[in-house]
């Protein structure tokens, strides 16, 4: 159905729903704008809640636990979301409202132009009216003009007292009055020809033409406002399959929980390697009261009734009582002798894989350098081998004390694994000369189960004994001498002091619990940190073993 031929003289109305059109079009696009504001506001309150949430700590602190790297994965899933969010935002104000301003611009000058024509064909028909009226009214006073003369004539005509100069003049007047009234009629006959001709062509022509591209113009504006519903649909579809992937790896996050496996984490992260304490000893308080001086009565036996050491029995067993408290916080150590057993174990293999990757680069940039020298010493012209030597030999050095590290950190590892202990197995004795418990120890201090000597020290279970070492007048012999490979300041009591590359006499080998008696060449004894020294024993010695 056409508007030029069913509406013709709807011109204002036409005029009223056009803009109509364009202000609903309009309209809709003002929508579209909120929604991806909103778009943009959710997703950056998303982003906001996803950086609030996610942990601010290096990934060496972060916890392992499968919730907590569940929990890590959902929020990398939301912040996609979120991402998917604003990629609807973006789209839509490109695709929907972007498209619909600049179509209602295009819509605007359109209608503007269409509607501009119509009042300009208006306007000439308007025209064409009025020269056909006027001309038509003239043709009227021309007519009655006329006729006033042919009255005139008439009468002067049947007048006997009319002289003949006067009827000719009313004849001549008659005629001339005539002839004009002719030339209006047929000036009006053409201008209403023109006119109807003109109205014709304006009604069935002009207007209904205009008309049409008014009607196709809002065609257009409803097919557009159709394509960009689609538009705002097909936006949030596209989207929707990289969001069920965000939903689906939020749902495989929640399935990789596994409770088995944090609870094996936490084991792995807290334990420690220690026995578990023993049982206190009973402590018999009413031996004197059945001593008596008869042969006869039922007494405790002598080695029962001993009192025990307070300092030893009980304080050993209540030193142990931080295992179900709150452990006293220690030092950070080199050897990690601060750390429980276990843990410095992990602690020492990680730093010695460390270590061990340092030292592959090293010994690669040091191949690197040498094919380099070689090319250059078999090309002269190509480089100086001289220059590159410098670099050889810092890396060169770089890797000896990548090695020495690597030798140290390996020498407590091998003190915590055990070699120590296994040491200490083969001589039980030690155990009642040094009342150490078997734990962790280092070369500068021992980890043992009171929470007060978690510091670096030798053991020191008996003073009294140690004293009486000590206090001998006859020197022991030496049954072996070794070098000390690092530096140690010997500032605990019964320590000695050494220096680097220096030789000291063995006097008495480890006894299991990290430390061997050794003296300088001056005289002066004390204990050194087996894992600070290497030791050689002479053959003809007692239990001769090299340890390093």
């Amino acid at each position: 159905m056409s508007w030029g031929t069913e509406l013709w003289d709807q011109f204002e109305n036409l005029d009223k729903h056009t803009q109509w059109g364009i202000d609903f079009l309009e309209r809709y696009a003002k929508f579209v704008r909120e929604r991806l504001e909103i778009e943009q506001a959710y997703a950056k309150q998303l982003r906001n809640l996803v950086k609030k949430y996610c942990p601010k700590r290096s990934k060496d602190e972060e916890p392992r636990f499968t919730s907590c790297l569940s929990f890590y994965t959902v929020l990398n899933e939301l912040n996609d979301y979120a991402g998917q969010r604003e990629v609807v935002a973006e789209e839509m104000g490109h695709k929907v409202y972007g498209e619909l301003m600049r179509y209602s611009q295009d819509l605007k000058a359109e209608r503007k132009h269409h509607l501009q024509e119509g009042r300009k064909a208006q306007q000439f028909l308007d025209h064409c009216w009025k020269q056909m009226d006027n001309s038509k009214r003239k043709f009227e006073r021309e007519c009655r003009e006329a006729e006033k003369t042919q009255l005139l004539y008439e009468r002067l005509d049947s007048d006997i007292n009319a002289t003949k100069s006067e009827v000719e003049k009313a004849k001549t007047q008659l005629y001339a009055r005539t002839h004009m009234a002719d030339e209006s009629k047929n000036e009006y006959a053409a201008q209403l020809q023109n006119f109807n001709a003109e109205q014709w062509k304006h009604f069935t022509v002009t207007i209904p033409q205009i008309f049409k591209n008014l009607q196709d113009m809002d065609e257009r504006r409803t097919v557009k406002l159709g394509e960009t519903y689609r538009g705002f649909a097909e936006v949030e579809r596209r989207v929707i399959p990289i969001i069920s992937k965000c939903l689906e790896g939020m749902v495989s996050a929640a399935k990789a929980v596994d409770e088995k496996r944090d609870s094996f984490i936490v084991v792995e992260s807290f334990k420690s390697g220690f026995e578990p304490p023993g049982d206190f000893p009973f402590e018999d308080f009413s031996q004197n009261i059945y001593r008596t001086g008869s042969d006869g009565t039922i007494s405790t036996p002598k080695n029962e009734g001993v009192k025990p050491d307070p300092k030893h029995s009980m304080g050993k067993s209540k030193n142990k009582l931080w295992l179900f408290g709150k452990k006293p916080k220690a030092l950070t150590l080199e050897d990690f002798s601060h750390l429980p057993p276990e843990q410095r174990r992990k602690r020492l293999q990680q730093r010695i894989d460390e270590l061990g990757k340092e030292l592959q680069k090293e010994m690669d940039q040091r191949d690197a350098l040498n094919k380099m020298k070689d090319v250059y010493e078999k090309n002269p012209q190509m480089g100086d081998p001289s220059s590159l030597q410098p670099k050889i030999s810092e890396t060169i050095c770089n890797m000896e004390r990548l090695r020495s590290e690597i030798h140290k950190n390996e020498s407590w590892l091998s003190e915590v694994e055990g070699k120590q202990s296994s040491r200490a197995d083969r001589r039980p004795s030690s155990e009642v000369n040094h009342h150490t418990p078997h734990g962790r120890e280092s070369p500068e201090g021992s980890y043992t189960d009171d929470s007060n000597q978690e510091h670096r020290s030798p053991p020191q279970p008996d003073l009294h004994e140690f004293d009486d070492e000590f206090d001998d007048d006859d020197p022991l012999p030496a049954i072996g001498h070794c070098k000390a490979l690092y530096a140690f300041d010997g500032q605990n009591e019964g320590t000695l002091a050494f220096k680097e590359d220096e030789v000291l006499y063995i006097i008495e080998e480890d006894k299991g619990d990290g430390w061997t008696r050794a003296r300088k060449q001056g005289g002066e004894e004390g204990y050194v940190p087996t894992s600070y020294v290497e030791i050689t024993l002479e053959k003809n010695s007692k239990g001769a073993v090299t340890y390093i």
